[in-house]
């Protein structure tokens, strides 16, 4: 029985709000769930990736809280 594990994007805009973007495994599928919009995308490659695009495209969240 496959296994459910969920990770995080987070970013912060200009404005200093945050917007998560979830990651969602369970065996081989990845679904990644923005948190503000409630977009929803299916992404087998580059979940994380694809977050972050969605993130900078959408919400112009693009500061990284790991870095800087």
């Amino acid at each position: 029985m496959p296994t459910t594990s969920t990770s995080k994007v987070s970013r912060w805009d200009q404005h200093g709000r945050e917007h998560v973007v979830r990651v969602h495994r369970r065996g081989i599928q990845r679904t990644i769930r923005c948190d503000t919009c409630g977009w929803r995308q299916g992404a087998q490659f580059l979940p994380w990736l694809k977050a972050e695009e969605h993130l900078a495209a959408e919400h112009q969240a693009t500061v990284d809280p790991g870095r800087g």
